[in-house]
């Protein structure tokens, strides 16, 4: 489990920045550093930011570190040539997907192209049934004949899929071994081990991404831990997981596709921490990067975890059956280009500069002008003061890139178009916040929005004021917000089991059986000492379609202890939908089990007392369109005490953010020293 020392380093690549921060519990500090993200050495990023910290790897008993290379490798279609195995007479099931067209107006709608074309997609005769009794025995001699073409046909990972494995993977195991045995270079993935869990589709598709990034992910983890151990690290290495846990590295090389969206959650994590600790159980969480902006819903303390996502979006995305915190993300980060399409509209993102060449204002060859460099025209980030200094901005490239590019075909002032800029991210962010709040039946004034990422103080007021959220919540290190995350999360493990039933007629001992199977597996998986086990029964009526899940004690899998959990789920079904139906036959699918394993955690404590809460300077800033520009102070957060009072309009700058305060807002600094923003609807 590595060394047990003080020192802690936890690490989130962007797609613009990689984030470090470090915390030594002995002498109550942390350490940070960001530098742009190196992707064509995601590791050299991350050793620049220790070396840019002051911090030594050798002085680190673990490090926590979340990415984006599993979800990039999806995104830009880039991952191995893969091959994929199936029961005789499915080999179209992965190809033809669902029937449904999720957008029935789209004349240029086209669906997922899949990651393994059929010419690569083998059936071998094999059958089980949805009981797990075994119709058809396995033919070994045909899988060993598959793996001859595969061989041929030079594929480097193979996803085997067998019908009903979720109910009886024996099949399935045995297919996995003949293939590891014949492709001994080949990177396997078998569905029963990545999920247990009907749906034919959507777990063929989610054994094919695990296979299709597998080798990619696999050996960036085992670099990742080669380089850190040159550089004297002999701790533990934890990768993070979209289910906004931790995972041992080989974990993760095994299952990449639990690594989805582990750079994001991580800040979700730390919202919900931080929402507890100043008295908000219900948070709207929202991160503006380099490259998109993500918002997420929490309600009593609790990030919304789903089951699983369409990786690229639910119309043209990949389905994926892992969990992962429910995340709506944009392509409005701040990297995001301004464009004008072929109507004459101005249109912001979803393409973006990212760290190369990035902003016109990085003065590293961008032409095209981006959200950054809209708000360095406005005055809202101050050039010469980004990154505390470190990364002088070009003010005047940026304005004159938005001239070009944007201000003259419109016929615009420079200003207008700069505002017209930040105005419509601004619209694209606020929907991203309607769709986990609004959409799911939530008021987001009963939230306090808490804005982070580097970009995300920035805008965060004035999307607060666009729904009217009453209150704005930027925390201490903002811009290193994911990786603060990552210090604060527990090992986690999640397993499902597919057991489809009418709760009035399953026998309780099946239930239980499976649950105990699951549970000896996460004890594998987590130190048994400090292992907690949750256990969620997905539920429905009989003749819908989609289940909810529903919170059962072990000692409820019993005869008698269904009953309870029967009138819970009617409670549940209450809550989320606004009625229930107690006469009705309900329905077992899944059971579903989530391993926890304690990880000791930073109390973020440290609150040291600033020199004095005097506004460092003051500075011309454009606050409202039309308006003149405002001679606004600007402070220092770093020399902000607590219980300082600020009012707006102003500028509140750190080392890798601004917050932006509106003529009417006022600012409280928490005697934990975050900025409470009241916002003047």
């Amino acid at each position: 489990m590595g060394r047990e020392t003080d020192f802690s380093i936890a690490v989130d690549i962007g797609g613009t920045f990689t984030d470090l921060i470090a915390y030594d519990a002995g002498g109550a500090r942390f350490l940070h550093a960001k530098s742009l993200t190196t992707p064509h050495d995601l590791v050299e990023g991350i050793l620049d930011c220790v070396r840019r910290s002051g911090g030594q790897l050798a002085d680190a008993g673990e490090v926590v570190h979340g990415s984006t290379i599993a979800i990039n490798t999806v995104l830009e279609s880039r991952g191995s040539r893969t091959g994929l195995v199936v029961t005789r007479g499915t080999r179209d099931v992965y190809a033809i997907g669902r029937g449904n067209r999720p957008d029935a107006y789209n004349l240029f709608f086209r669906r997922p192209r899949p990651f393994v074309p059929r010419e690569l997609t083998f059936e071998v005769p094999e059958r089980t049934l949805a009981s797990g009794e075994i119709l058809e025995e396995l033919d070994e001699q045909a899988v060993i004949d598959v793996c001859t073409e595969l061989r041929e046909a030079n594929v480097d990972a193979v996803a085997v899929c067998f019908l009903h494995s979720y109910a009886n993977p024996e099949h399935e195991r045995r297919a996995g071994e003949l293939i590891r045995r014949e492709l001994p270079d080949a990177y396997v993935s078998l569905s029963h081990e990545i999920l247990r869990e009907y749906r034919e589709y959507e777990r063929t598709s989610t054994t094919v991404v695990n296979s299709y990034i597998g080798p990619i992910v696999s050996r960036y983890v085992d670099a990742l831990g080669g380089r850190l151990a040159a550089g004297g690290f002999g701790g533990q290495l934890w990768i993070m997981q979209s289910s906004g846990g931790v995972m041992a590295p080989s974990t993760a090389a095994r299952r990449p596709v639990a690594m989805m969206e582990s750079g994001p959650v991580g800040g979700i994590i730390a919202a919900a921490e931080i929402g507890r600790r100043l008295g908000f159980p219900n948070v709207i969480a929202f991160d503006m990067g380099g490259t998109t902006a993500k918002a997420s819903l929490i309600r009593d303390g609790t990030p919304t975890v789903a089951d699983g996502y369409h990786v690229g979006g639910y119309t043209e995305g990949h389905p994926v059956l892992s969990p992962v915190v429910d995340v709506v993300e944009v392509g409005t980060g701040g990297g995001s280009i301004a464009w004008i399409d072929e109507v004459g509209a101005l249109k912001v993102g979803p393409r973006s500069a990212g760290a190369d060449p990035g902003p016109i204002c990085y003065a590293r060859g961008g032409t095209e002008p981006t959200i950054t460099d809209a708000n360095v025209a406005l005055g809202r980030i101050r050039a010469h003061a980004f990154m505390g200094g470190e990364m002088a901005l070009d003010a005047d490239g940026a304005r004159a890139g938005i001239a070009a590019r944007v201000a003259q075909p419109l016929g615009l002032d420079e200003l207008a178009a700069a505002f017209g800029i930040v105005e419509i991210a601004t619209a694209k962010m606020s929907l991203a916040v309607r769709e986990v709040s609004v959409a799911k039946g939530y008021d987001p004034r009963d939230f306090v929005l808490l804005a982070s990422g580097g970009a995300g103080p920035l805008h965060a007021v004035a999307i607060a004021r666009e729904l009217h959220i009453p209150r704005v919540i930027v925390p201490r290190f903002p811009g290193h917000f994911s990786a603060v995350g990552m210090l604060l999360t527990d090992l986690r493990h999640d397993l499902v089991r597919t057991i489809y039933s009418r709760i009035d007629e399953v026998e309780p001992e099946r239930i239980h059986d499976a649950y105990r199977e699951m549970a000896a597996e996460l004890a594998t998986l987590i130190d048994p000492e400090r292992l907690r086990v949750e256990a969620f029964l997905d539920m429905r009526y009989a003749g819908q379609d989609f289940t909810l899940p529903v919170p059962v004690a072990e000692h409820e899998l019993v005869a008698g202890g269904l009953e309870v959990v029967r009138r819970r789920f009617d409670e549940v079904h209450q809550r989320r939908y606004g009625h229930h139906a107690a006469g009705e036959r309900a329905e077992i699918v899944n059971l579903r089990v989530t391993g926890l394993g304690r990880r000791a955690k930073p109390e973020l404590q440290d609150t040291p007392t600033p020199a004095n809460g005097a506004a460092l300077q003051r500075a011309p800033v454009y606050f409202a369109r039309g308006a003149a520009a405002v001679d606004a102070p600007v402070h220092a957060r770093d020399r902000l005490q607590a219980g300082a009072l600020i009012e707006g309009p102003a500028l509140i700058e750190e080392y890798a953010s601004t917050t932006v305060v509106f003529d009417g807002d006022t600012v409280t600094v928490a005697p934990t020293l975050e900025l409470l923003i009241d916002v003047h609807d």
